[in-house]
């Protein structure tokens, strides 16, 4: 017995000595994963652009935006750029004798902002903001300015016009959507069911000494003109009549639906 228990005392060494190693080796290896966790922080804002207005409005409609958590579940945003009125998709009007021509040089102005908060609903997201289903009210405005050259040419007058159109739309109303994070990074944002109240206010104004009759038919082409590149707006003007001068107030029932790019850090 004697001789054994060196033997014996060295193994219980040697197993304490494998213990306290497996030891020391879980309590660094959590301590190196605690601060790995520590350092990754929840990415809470995204910087956006708007894929929807380009295609709608032409190349110069130029929007960006800036998300910002707020919360776990709930984040609010800003958004704003360049607004411009689309082109005519024609240049020439024939109305029997008298033809208008839109000559090319013209000043446009426009911007549009927009302000929306969002409730992502956390009963049907397994992530925490900014991805997953949303649900939550926004507010919109936009304007836009157009100045035009016109050559008229009819039995009655031959000529110049020049011809003023501004148009400020504001609309509130509540939308849901889904926004992806793709590659923990990019943020692939879609505004699907936005119903809202719209309401517009119209200035026109024409420079011109043209009787009342050919204001009309002038007038008349401009309205064709918006009417086939601006969504909604035949709906606005089916039964609104431009004048001379003067402006008009209207209200209707409007939609907003967004497709955004952006990224998320």
């Amino acid at each position: 017995m004697k001789i054994n228990k060196p033997k014996a005392v060295r193994v219980r060494k040697s197993l304490s000595g494998l213990v306290m190693s497996l030891v020391l080796l879980f309590c660094s290896t959590g301590l190196s994963r605690a601060q790995d966790s520590s350092k990754v922080k929840p990415r809470k804002n995204v910087i956006r652009f708007n894929l929807t207005n380009p295609m709608f409005f032409g190349e110069k409609s130029l929007h960006v935006g800036y998300e910002r958590v707020i919360g776990k579940h709930m984040s609010a945003s800003i958004n704003g750029g360049q607004a411009s009125f689309p082109k005519a998709d024609i240049s020439v009007f024939d109305f029997d004798s008298t033809q208008i021509v839109l000559n090319k040089d013209y000043i446009d102005f426009g911007f549009t902002f927009a302000l929306d908060y969002r409730f992502y609903l956390k009963k049907e997201n397994k992530y925490n903001a900014p991805h997953g289903v949303y649900i939550g009210p926004y507010y919109s405005l936009t304007h836009f300015e157009r100045e035009n050259n016109w050559s008229m040419t009819s039995p009655l007058f031959t000529g110049n016009v020049k011809t003023n159109f501004n148009a400020t739309i504001q609309m509130m109303g509540i939308e849901m959507g889904y926004q992806f994070i793709l590659w923990k990074r990019v943020a692939l944002d879609f505004i699907l069911i936005g119903p809202g109240v719209t309401f517009y206010k119209i200035k026109t104004k024409i420079n011109t000494q043209l009787d009342s009759e050919g204001t009309g038919e002038l007038l008349s082409a401009l309205k064709d003109a918006l009417s086939s590149r601006v969504p909604g707006f035949n709906t606005l003007v089916e039964d609104m009549e431009f004048e001379k001068s003067g402006s008009t107030n209207t209200m209707s029932m409007g939609f907003r639906y967004v497709i955004h790019l952006g990224f998320n850090f």
